[in-house]
């Protein structure tokens, strides 16, 4: 039996068992494990390596619109190649709209950005910023026809925001076309009355990030997120999870036997808010939404995915350089913390962080 491919004496973890052995690929896939499988066209030595599964990080950010002035570090090209580089084969960006755009013209341009660019496989999430008649009613419907089965939508930023009414409303739509809804999940309005108040005491650094989003900005969401998903009886995952209170509102909805799923990310299982107080600016490098947390929290998440309560790991990958007047330190961002653009990078780091650290 010949094969296209043959990975030989690499290490392979199956459900079961680790072993030594090859692996027969043929037409793409995994034909057959064992020893000596014979001939192939291509033969890999994998001696005294590990052999995996390629990763899919379903949770990325690339070439993303970050606000006035503020440009992402990644294109598509730089963005995939760093994934295959951290063993991932797949990643899913979003495609992100903003107030008043056309979303099916988003995705056009989306795919513009992409083609031809990437040297892993893409597919794309959508990110609905207007919920209008025209874009619930006809676009958002046709592009689930089209393929486009998840949407996020963000109970946090500026520009983002969506209220309770229209979540329900984008909830309905994801019920009638049989769609996943993702849910950034801080309540806006407690961190904008934090945030207003640690301004007016001059505590602008970025450790105050934290500080402006703690926990019960998180758990709220997340518990208001998961009822209003229960009225409308539509599955709904709450994203980058960062403590054990936000996951055991996923976990007690899970028990009752509702739709939610729950994910975390590489930032919430080996950062703390401690690494938001670098000298100067240096705890910018890891403002992110929501911030990492404390020990305590970091050892709820690592349960939460051997619980499976976290049905997802992904990286919430979304980089801005440091050292840069269009990324960490923009000149708005080196006056308060509200400014520093969010978000880290992930795609690479995800999965070795994940098998140094968890296995």
């Amino acid at each position: 039996m010949a094969f296209d491919t043959i990975i030989r004496g690499g290490t392979v973890a199956t459900a079961s068992d680790t072993f030594s052995c090859d692996i027969g690929i043929r037409d793409g896939r995994i034909a057959a494990l064992g020893a000596a499988l014979g001939e192939a066209k291509e033969t890999v030595d994998a001696s005294g390596l590990l052999v995996l599964p390629g990763g899919i990080d379903s949770h990325v950010h690339i070439a993303q619109p970050s606000g006035p002035g503020i440009v992402m570090a990644d294109d598509f090209a730089s963005a995939t190649r760093s994934a295959a580089f951290g063993g991932n084969t797949m990643v899913l960006p979003f495609a992100m709209q903003q107030k008043g755009e056309s979303l099916r013209e988003v995705v056009a341009d989306y795919h513009r950005k992409a083609d031809g660019r990437c040297y892993v496989d893409v597919s794309f999430h959508l990110i609905i910023a207007d919920a209008s008649d025209a874009v619930l009613g006809q676009e958002l419907p046709a592009l689930v026809h089209d393929g486009y089965t998840s949407f996020k939508v963000f109970m946090t930023y500026e520009g983002l925001a969506l209220s309770d009414m229209e979540m329900l409303n984008v909830m309905s739509v994801a019920r009638d076309t049989g769609a996943l809804v993702m849910v950034h999940a801080e309540n806006y309005d407690a961190i904008r009355f934090l945030t207003d108040r640690l301004e007016r005491a001059g505590r602008t650094a970025p450790r105050y990030h934290a500080t402006s989003r703690p926990v019960p900005v998180e758990r709220e969401a997340t518990h208001r997120a998961i009822s209003l998903a229960e009225l409308i009886d539509v599955p709904v995952m709450i994203v980058h999870v960062s403590n054990g209170e936000a996951m055991e509102e996923i976990r007690r909805a899970q028990s009752r036997g509702l739709r939610v799923y729950g994910e975390t990310c590489p930032q919430y299982l080996v950062l703390t808010e401690k690494d938001l107080e670098g000298l100067n600016m240096e705890g910018a490098k890891y403002v992110c939404s929501p911030p990492p947390r404390d020990a305590a929290s970091q050892r709820a998440c690592w349960q939460g995915l051997q619980q499976g309560v976290f049905s997802v790991f992904s990286s919430d990958h979304c980089p801005f350089r440091y050292d840069d007047p269009q990324g960490k330190l923009a000149p708005k961002g080196r006056t308060s913390f509200r400014w520093v653009p969010n978000g880290i990078p992930g795609v690479e780091t995800r999965l070795p962080i994940l098998f140094s650290e968890g296995v």
